[in-house]
């Protein structure tokens, strides 16, 4: 998130206005719910992490045991198995 000087970008009214409020503080402005990005979006993480659960779960199909599977992802078991139920149920 970048921050940008209000000074630079807001009418002194405004400033004056929103100061009554929280003078020198930091203020959060949020986004537009037209403009909101979902998760993953921006970097394609949840691109990512489709392909790397799609790949656990051919591992698994050809053989890779769970433990094999966690170790090379650094995942627990645990997790894998959740991934592998995940995968099989959207198929």
């Amino acid at each position: 998130m970048d921050y940008k000087n209000a000074s630079c970008v807001l009418p002194d009214d405004l400033i004056a206005a929103i100061q009554q409020h929280v003078d020198g503080e930091y203020l959060y402005i949020p986004r537009k719910a037209e403009n909101k990005k979902g998760w993953g979006e921006l970097k394609n993480s949840r691109r990512l992490l489709h392909e790397r659960n799609i790949a656990i779960f051919e591992g698994y199909r050809c053989g890779a045991s769970v433990e094999k599977l966690a170790e090379k992802y650094y995942l627990s078991p645990k997790s894998i198995y959740k991934i592998l139920a995940a995968i099989k149920y959207d198929k």
